[in-house]
């Protein structure tokens, strides 16, 4: 959302149903291919293994994209920043929900 809106987007329509509503079948469906390849690397496959195993997973080129847009625009993702570490630098995804759990809170009104 927070680079969605830096970008000139409505941060309703990341809150609605084409944002938070993909994000949650994405993440939850069996057919989804990034759900089945992050369950793999959550085995502790390697990303570019298990992507190999399920074939075409948008999310795994998405983040990488993501990230450099990101930091472009001086824009903070750290969930993406996270990975990006798993995907492409070797981090176990324990470490990376470690690393995201040990981030100060923040309200959400903070953020934009």
């Amino acid at each position: 959302t927070r680079l969605g809106v830096a970008m000139g987007g409505k941060r309703e329509t990341f809150d609605g149903l084409s944002g938070v509503g993909d994000l949650i079948v994405t993440c939850t469906s069996s057919h989804s291919r990034n759900h089945r390849a992050g369950l793999l690397i959550g085995q502790g496959i390697p990303a570019a293994q298990a992507v190999k195993q399920v074939g075409t997973v948008e999310g795994y080129q998405c983040a990488k994209i993501a990230y450099a847009i990101a930091r472009e625009h001086n824009v903070q993702v750290p969930i993406i920043e996270q990975l990006c570490e798993v995907c492409y630098n070797g981090q176990s995804p324990l470490e990376a929900v470690s690393k995201l759990m040990g981030r100060p809170s923040k309200a959400e009104e903070e953020i934009f």
